[in-house]
């Protein structure tokens, strides 16, 4: 038995590799599986290339626990390897087999995983002893027997193994033992290696029999040696689609529709991606995708691989042209990575182009399944957009469809404005501002639907992708202000009578919480709403758009702010306001009068600054009081109108009907409402 010790630099190399080079303890499985199924792939090549003429079509990889002994064993029937091989390979690390290999044989290698060498010590982080039984498959080879605890030496010599390959005997060590559980072992074969080329056997079948399951004498394969992304499109049925998905996502929905990668230059990539239903549910997780490596499972974390719009697809995707770090465990960008990621892109626009021109209809029927992933690619990714610019989809309030182009020459007639701008109205809640709709409707206007969870930001980059084009909310203002479509009319009303009217319905709005009301006057037709609510399109989306932009989450504490706006062409409220006038005519003459007065005193004084530097001294104290009686004089006036106000039912009436339509009647306020209601009847 000869001894040795491992050519490393440095005798710290095994606490490195035990707690640093691989992200989790559970991958050493993986590597080892990968490196036995590498030796099984090397002998089918150098079978193909003439080099051995043994049989290689029940070649399998096998993996055996044994709780008693403590021991977890791989084995191969490969290649194996002699004593000066494992002196080259084992005992002096990072010395990649699988790179020589290639090298000699790439132009017939069958798919060889390692590249690095420093998979087999990964068993060191869970073993506190490796054992490597090994025969290679070279005529007059005797096996060897390789074994080490740990720490740099090593013993190697002869041994008895009869069969061609390898076996690697993992000693788990005492704070590993959950490596010795069926179903630990079970659960990482069928996460790493499920689908692997080459078989892979842990255990037998079981059967039920005798009110218990027993293993029966059938090796239990765990993978699928051909899974679906390596065959040819063509010889695949819907059926064979949906059965992998849902085997790799059991418990969803079946998807929309999918996409088949298939390309060898100038990277190779395959892989199948399927959409999934997604609605209003703007879920971005990293673990959706799988990302494999000549069908090693690698990560589910594929940032960079994949454009993070394209996270919200569920799938698996296969290269080996994506370069790993030695543990496989994370991603390092390089120029592969980014025209996989951009290649991608190109393939999922260009399949929903497809299906948005050869099969509209089905297209539109699951527009709103998708409808938030094609914006969150608009939105994140501008190549993507470009291409998306000819497919995305806009609803109107019937329930149409439209292209965006489609959208633009139906409404550009009608909806545009005096200035040339193209206006575009859309509603947020069909039932809840259905005034709103039907006035804009009537009078021959197109109204969009837009209450997805990304609508905001996608109108905010149509109207920046698109000059002179305005998206505003049927609800944002008078219909004839949101589209002016000649000089706006003005109010016929004097000063003193805006005055009154202002105040008049301004001191009866309920106080809403965290809610703010201006009263605005508009001369709008006879037969509309006497009294209408709008929210400003400007401050709503800002408030909307704080809680996508961290930087604008000062908008996002503001109140809301609403115009609550009269039609003084209305019978009612030009009564209301002409009865309010009359009223108040007496108690406000004598205080207008005064206030008039005041005001012109305060304009004389500040006449009195000629040169930018304030009034003199001595007139400060004339200013600052008359200044104060204005002010008081202004709170007398408001206080008269207030009082009148206070004792007119339908004033207040008027109002909360307003603030019902809105849904911002509530509480207190719903309640006064309801029984004045009664009373007026």
């Amino acid at each position: 038995m000869a001894k040795g010790t491992i050519g490393v630099t440095t005798t710290n190399i095994f606490p490195v590799i035990k707690k640093f080079l691989y992200s989790d303890h559970e991958i050493f499985l993986r590597e080892l599986v990968s490196n036995a199924v590498d030796a099984t792939q090397k002998l089918k090549t150098l079978a193909s290339a003439g080099e051995f003429d043994g049989k290689t079509d029940d070649l399998k990889v096998e993996v055996k626990l044994d709780k008693e002994a403590g021991t977890l064993t791989v084995t191969d029937h490969g290649i194996g390897m002699t004593a000066e091989e494992i002196d080259k390979y084992i005992n002096q690390i990072a010395f990649s087999g699988a790179e020589e290999f290639l090298s000699k044989y790439k132009d017939t290698a069958n798919v060889i995983i390692g590249h690095f060498g420093l998979g087999f010590y990964s068993a060191f982080m869970v073993a506190k002893k490796v054992e490597i039984h090994t025969l290679s498959y070279q005529d007059g080879a005797k096996a060897v027997c390789w074994s080490c605890d740990g720490s740099p030496e090593f013993e190697m010599g002869d041994c008895d193994k009869a069969e061609r390959g390898t076996d690697i005997i993992l000693h788990i060590d005492e704070d590993e033992k959950e490596f010795l559980e069926q179903s630990r072992i079970d659960a990482l074969l069928h996460k790493y290696c499920r689908f692997l080329p080459v078989p892979v056997v842990f255990g037998k079948e079981q059967e039920w029999k005798n009110g218990k399951y027993e293993d029966t004498d059938k090796d239990k394969v765990i993978n699928d040696v051909e899974p679906l992304w390596t065959r040819k499109p063509t010889d695949l049925t819907d059926d064979d689609y949906l059965k992998f998905y849902r085997a790799i996502q059991p418990g969803q929905e079946d998807p929309l529709f999918w996409i088949h990668l298939n390309v060898d230059f100038p990277f190779t990539l395959t892989g199948i991606l399927y959409f999934p239903k997604i609605k209003n549910n703007l879920d971005i997780r990293k673990d959706r995708i799988q990302l494999y490596c000549n069908q090693v499972f690698v990560t589910d974390s594929v940032e960079g691989v994949v454009p993070e719009f394209l996270m919200l697809l569920q799938g698996v995707i296969d290269s080996p042209d994506i370069p790993l770090n030695v543990s496989r465990s994370y991603l390092q960008a390089d120029r592969n990575v980014k025209k996989i990621s951009t290649y991608i892109t190109k393939k999922v626009a260009s399949r929903l182009e497809e299906i948005a021109k050869n099969d509209a209809q089905e297209f539109e029927q699951k527009w709103n399944d998708i409808k938030i992933f094609i914006e969150y690619g608009m939105l994140s990714d501008e190549k993507f957009c470009e291409q998306a610019m000819k497919f995305a989809l806009l609803e109107n309030t019937d329930g149409k469809f439209f292209k965006l182009d489609d959208y633009k020459k139906l409404i550009e007639g009608e909806q545009t404005d005096k200035d040339g701008n193209l206006i575009y109205l859309y509603a947020t809640d069909k039932d809840a501002q259905y005034t709103y709709i039907k006035a804009a409707t009537d009078k021959g206007y197109d109204v969009l639907m837009m209450n997805g969870q990304l609508d905001v930001p996608f109108l905010g980059m149509l109207e920046q992708k698109n000059e002179k084009s305005r998206f505003v909310r049927v609800d944002s203002d008078v219909l004839d202000r949101l589209i002016v479509k000649e000089d706006t009319k003005q109010v016929e009303l004097t000063e003193a009578e805006r005055e009154v009217a202002t105040t008049l319905f301004s001191s009866q709005i309920p106080v809403l919480d965290k809610a703010q009301f201006m009263v605005d006057l508009a001369p709008m037709a006879a037969t509309d709403s006497p009294v209408l609510i709008t929210q400003s399109e400007y401050m709503r989306r800002m408030k909307e758009m704080s809680q996508f932009q961290a930087g604008m989450s000062f908008y996002g504490e503001m109140p809301d702010y609403y115009n609550l706006t009269l039609n003084v062409s209305h019978p009612l409220v030009k009564k209301l306001i002409d009865d309010a006038v009359a009223a108040t005519e007496a108690q406000l003459k004598p205080l207008n009068d005064d206030l008039n007065a005041t005001n012109n005193v305060i304009k004389a004084l500040r006449d009195l600054d000629k040169d930018g530097k304030g009034v003199p001294d001595d007139k400060k104290q004339d200013l600052s009081d008359n200044e104060k009686k204005a002010g008081e004089l202004r709170e007398q006036k408001t206080a008269v109108i207030s009082d009148y106000a206070a004792g007119q039912q339908r004033i207040k009436q008027l109002i909360d009907i307003a603030l019902l339509g809105n849904g911002l009647l509530k509480g207190e306020a719903l309640d006064r409402f309801l029984k004045r209601s009664v009373e007026l009847l």
